[in-house]
Order: structure tokens, then sequence, then C-alpha cells
């Protein structure tokens, strides 16, 4: 298997070999009715826009929640229509095409890729046990190696951090992707079900499924945190599971007013959804970090609660995350990417959290006019997930772009 130098996104490049062409083509649709009872016409419309799809093996699906009891209905009709057996892909509470997102609505997010033959492998869910995965793709990756995966993930999975840390170490594949968003159902689009070794059919749920990608396929990703530190990276001194009792040696609640500043210290109330705490990531060369909510204070005790377990002796800075932080920042990870990639992108894939959208962003989907500021007109499909997956951890409030290139 191809193995992984380090926690940097993979720049690939594959070798001086002839290969087909790389293609990709997306559409997307959306409907009035919002019990997703019209799915029919929107997988139509999707098609129109799509246009002949003669030559493509891979098909990216993403749809939101309104349609998820359509699920299965949805991807069969496309590989009917189109012929492509091989659909990766999950629910949303948005979905995003191209230059438009869609939040709270019936809508359908399609994109159709041409690839080497070989160059790709589905796996299906997988909950704990690899053994789906050693069967489906064993053989492929003891042939090709992985050098990046696309995977979709059931937050409803109890262990997903270790089993999303489990999956990277054994596929020795950089992941990237997301979790399923829904208010109902939490399907994935997974490996067809008329292949012999499988036992369910094109949609599953309750872990972790996706597609492989080879080294020969030439690939960029960048992650968009969407926040600022405020202060300097400090040390937790005093925890109990999720509770932070001192930093630096002093009480937690006392080093965290300094950090934000008099302002927001006078009224801790504002620092909801403002102010988060960000771990950063031991032996990271990119000076990464986990952005994890702030779920209680103690202003007579002194200490803070953050929605992650933590330690003695562990790092910890704060962030402020506003549009203004979240736009630099995208903007940040866009010009880092456009100087690693040297040409035009064929495809890309975006997956950002619930959190992000309009509702950071405001009207327009500003997102996707970033992108395409940076890069151009190319296809792109993706949604707005419930966690964001990237290398082998799960971050939340992050942007994760992956371009084929």
């Amino acid at each position: 298997m191809a193995t992984l130098a380090g926690p940097n996104p993979p720049d690939t490049t594959p070798p001086n070999t002839t290969l087909p062409d790389v293609f990709f083509k997306a559409a997307s649709a959306t409907g009035s009715d919002p019990t997703g009872a019209d799915w029919g016409q929107l997988v139509k419309a999707c098609l129109d826009e799509l246009g002949p799809v003669e030559g493509c093996n891979l098909g990216f699906l993403y749809i939101t929640d309104a349609l998820a009891e359509h699920a299965t209905s949805i991807v069969t009709l496309l590989r009917g229509v189109t012929g492509i057996r091989d659909w990766a892909g999950t629910v949303g509470i948005g979905v995003c095409a191209n230059d438009e997102e869609f939040f709270d609505q019936p809508a359908i997010s399609v994109m159709a890729a041409r690839l080497p033959p070989d160059s790709f492998r589905l796996f299906p869910v997988v909950s704990g046990d690899l053994e789906p995965l050693r069967r489906m793709a064993g053989g492929w990756l003891d042939k090709h190696g992985a050098s990046l995966a696309l995977v979709h993930a059931d937050p409803r999975h109890q262990d997903l951090a270790g089993l999303v840390t489990t999956l990277a170490d054994s596929t020795s594949g950089f992941l990237v992707g997301g979790l399923s968003a829904s208010r109902s159902e939490f399907p994935q689009f997974t490996i067809p079900g008329n292949t012999a070794t499988m036992t369910s059919g094109p949609v599953g749920d309750g872990g972790v499924s996706g597609v492989l990608f080879a080294p020969t396929l030439a690939v960029a990703t960048g992650l968009s945190q969407g926040c600022t530190p405020i202060g300097p990276i400090r040390t937790i001194t005093a925890a109990e599971d999720n509770v932070i009792l001192e930093i630096d040696g002093r009480p937690a609640l006392d080093v965290f007013k300094e950090d934000i500043g008099e302002i927001l210290a006078r009224d801790l109330r504002r620092v909801s959804g403002y102010i988060f705490a960000g771990l950063p990531i031991r032996g990271s060369d990119t000076a990464d970090y986990l952005v994890r909510d702030l779920i209680a204070i103690d202003p007579r005790a002194g200490w803070i609660s953050v929605a992650h377990r933590v330690q003695s002796g562990q790092p910890i800075l704060f962030t402020r995350r506003d549009q203004q932080s979240a736009e630099a920042d995208m903007r940040r990870m866009l010009a880092n990417l456009k100087k690693r990639v040297k040409t035009t992108p064929k495809g890309a894939i975006y997956v950002s959290c619930i959190a992000r959208g309009p509702s950071l962003f405001g009207d327009g989907s500003q997102e996707l006019a970033m992108i395409r500021e940076t890069f151009g007109d190319i296809p792109l499909a993706g949604f707005f997930a419930s966690g964001e997956i990237s290398h082998n951890r799960l971050y939340g409030y992050t942007g994760v772009l992956t371009l084929f290139l």
C-alpha cells in the first residue's frame, strides 16, 4: 500500500503514462414541494443539465434531507439512465453544485466523472469490522495503494473518531469528507448491490463508506478552519474529562477572560457562538488545531468546559469565529492551494459545515464564489455536513476542498 509521509494534504501528479482524459460535469436541481415527492422531476432536471455522460464511470451524489427517504429511488434512477454503476455521496442539511448552495429545500447535487478505470475503488459501509472493505478493495489496495479517500460518515456511530483513524491507517490514505447531516434518515450512497460479494444495496448507513483514489490520479486538498486565534498557545495544567480547571497554573476562567479581552469578559453571555476552544494537534507542521465548542462556564469555580475530552499537559488556544475571520481564512486556504496547483482543476468536491454557508457568510453562495474566483468555472459538487473529515480526524466549523487535476 502507499503510505503518506505526514499530516500534509496530498498533492499527487500521475506518472508519464497514457491515461484516458479525466473529465467532470456537475448539475443540480431544487423543488418547491417540501415533502420531496417530486424527486423524480428533480432527477430528470439534473440529467437534462448534465447532458451526455458517455464514458463516465463514477458519480457523486448529494441530496438534502427532505429527499432522504427517496435516496434508494434517486440513485437507482441515476444509475439506470446514465449507465454509471458506481456512486458515492450522502445527505446534508444543504448541498452545493457549481456556483449555488441549497438549504432547507429539496435539492440534488450530482457530478459525473470519467476517470481511468483502475484509478478508484468504492467500499461499503464499515462500522468497526473492516472485513467488507478488505473484501471489496483489498486486492486493489495491494496493487495500487490509495493516496486519497473521499468518505462519508454516520454521526450516530458511537466511536466515529476512532473509526476514522482506523480507516486512515488501514488504507494509508489521506481522508477527506464529512458526516451526514439530516433531520430524518442518514443514507450513504455506496457500492452497487449487484456485486457478488456484497450483502447490501446501493444505500447504507451506520458507519463510514466512500471511494479510494490511486496515486495515479492527481489531487490536491485544503482545509479552512473558519476561525482566527485570539491569544497565545497555552497549556492545560489541570482538567477532569471535558472540564478545564487550570491553564498555565492559573484558574482557567481568568486566563480565558484575559485572552478574549475586557469587553467580552464583562458579559460572558456574548461569547456563545463567537469564541471557541482550539486544541492544537501535536506534531502538525501546519499549525493545525481542532475547534471545539465552549459548553459551560462556572464564574464561581473559575473553570470552563469544552465539547472534547481534555487532559493536563495538553495545549490550548482560543479562537474567534465571525464572517470576517471565516472569509479571511477561506481566502488564505484558497491562496495556498493555488500556489500548489499548477493547472486548472477538472473537478472539485467541497464539504462545508452546516454552521457555515448562509448562516456565517450570508446569502449569495459566498464560499462557492470564493472558490470560483480562485479556480474559475470548474464542475463542483458537495454538501453541508454535521462535521468534517480531513486526514484522519474529525473537525467542526471547517470547509474541506478537494481538487481533481
